[in-house]
């Protein structure tokens, strides 16, 4: 196919009239002629600062050669060796900002699409029936990893690659943490694609044992002490949502959206089938502008509500990706920017009927570097609406630094590590992901897991 070496090759989308009334994925992915004329666009540097930019540093020109081979088997292999989730990560992975933000091609024209040929590999490898290879040999070391999300999936298929014999302990009935619970099936398939990679990481002899609450079904001393684990990582993610505490805020019809989304993604209540109650409104105001803000967003359309976006900054200070924010518009959910909530309003029956907001100004920079949001005296406007949806992010849950001597949390309530090896105040005990940093990106936490790996293997060598 005829190409423009400066333009990245067009990927196939649902169109956004239709994708707004179903949960199936939107984006359709690369085919072979599509991948291979992407892949052709790279420029293979001898220095690929494209691999500086990815958490797990991932052989990036190395894999995309193989894309230009045809040989998808190889590529798989390549991206193997750093990533247990390509299929995960080529989905829902911020890559403008990190790889393809280092991508030489982009300084005059667009950067390689790599999460597409990522998405391209790990999908075509599945559908050849191409698994990750188990160690040969076990070293006879357990180590136990709390929480099966992205952290937690990590941190085990790299050290069962090294041979330990790793047992995850996952909360919920099904592995995946953020991957099943958050990330909406529109976005990120879960028996398609999250189980497959679920299923590879336990190729590699993993074993996951789910509806373990650490902390009440079991502690951390009694995994080391009694159960014979030389090591623990906390990858138990951030699943504690927060709220704005403004009046009307306890009304009926106000969620958070990570409630909104777990009875949603894990639990199915988007099928009108499902026996999960979710509720469809007429009119939603999801307030916030990250990307768990766009899902909540997206999903409420789907279900059947006219949309709207609450964000106290401009579309400039966006933290969501650019493709969901580019995919809502689309979809014809309606942004209200510079608005901040100020009081819910509700019925006689104490349900929601609006919600109260103020216009804003962007005033001096605060300490995350964003221009500060000042209100306009005299700008309050009311927004009628039956549904309210709090995206503001979440913090991890106490549960397990209470239960666990020794193991510090910061004032934010995350883990407090050592830098480099991600060992805990506690002998042994080691964390990463957004049960440290509070919530962030799939890769992120996966770059930590990875990270955590390293460190345990290193302690465990000694």
């Amino acid at each position: 196919m005829a190409i423009d070496m400066m333009k990245k090759v067009p990927v196939r989308e649902q169109a956004p009239e239709v994708r707004a009334r179903n949960f199936e994925e939107v984006c359709l992915g690369y085919n072979k002629e599509e991948a291979e004329a992407e892949a052709s666009r790279c420029l293979n540097c001898k220095n690929p600062f494209c691999v500086q930019g990815c958490p797990v540093s991932i052989n990036i020109p190395g894999f995309i050669q193989k894309v230009k081979e045809s040989d998808v088997a190889g590529a798989y292999e390549v991206i193997s060796e750093s990533s247990a989730l390509p299929a995960v990560c080529g989905r829902v992975c911020p890559q403008e900002k990190q790889c393809e933000a280092k991508c030489v091609r982009g300084i005059k024209g667009e950067a390689v699409s790599i999460g597409k040929l990522e998405r391209y590999v790990a999908d075509t490898a599945k559908e050849m029936g191409i698994k990750p290879a188990a160690p040969a040999v076990k070293n006879g070391k357990k180590v136990a990893v709390i929480g099966a999300g992205p952290a937690g999936l990590t941190c085990a298929g790299d050290l069962a690659r090294l041979g330990y014999d790793v047992t995850i302990f996952e909360a919920l009935h099904k592995a995946g943490g953020v991957l099943v619970y958050g990330i909406p099936e529109f976005r990120l398939p879960k028996e398609r694609v999250v189980a497959k990679e679920i299923e590879n990481v336990k190729t590699l002899g993993v074993k996951i044992e789910t509806d373990v609450v650490i902390g009440r079904s079991v502690t951390i001393d009694e995994l080391m002490e009694k159960e014979g684990f030389s090591a623990v990582f906390i990858g138990s993610g951030a699943g504690l949502p927060k709220f704005m505490h403004i009046p009307g805020e306890q009304a009926l019809g106000v969620f958070s959206a990570n409630e909104y989304l777990t009875r949603s993604n894990l639990m199915g209540a988007f099928d009108e089938e499902s026996r999960t109650p979710i509720m469809r409104a007429k009119k939603a105001v999801i307030v916030g502008g990250g990307n768990v803000a766009m899902d909540a967003a997206r999903t409420a359309l789907r279900l059947g509500a006219e949309t709207h976006v609450v964000y106290r900054r401009s579309e400039e200070e966006l933290p969501a990706r650019v493709e969901e924010v580019h995919h809502a518009k689309e979809e014809g959910i309606i942004f209200d920017l510079l608005t901040n909530p100020v009081r819910i309003t509700q019925d006689e029956n104490g349900w929601v009927n609006g919600i109260d907001c103020i216009r804003m100004e962007l005033g001096e920079p605060d300490a995350s570097g964003r221009r500060r949001p000042v209100e306009v005296p005299g700008s309050e406007f009311h927004i009628e609406c039956d549904c309210v949806i709090m995206s503001l992010g979440t913090s991890p849950n106490p549960l397990i630094a209470h239960t666990t001597p020794n193991l510090e949390i910061n004032k934010h309530g995350g883990i407090i590590v050592t830098e480099g090896t991600e060992m805990t105040t506690k002998e042994g005990v080691f964390a990463g992901g957004d049960a440290v940093t509070g919530a962030a990106t799939v890769i992120l936490a996966m770059g930590a897991g990875k990270a955590a790996a390293k460190g345990i293997d290193e302690y465990l060598s000694r």
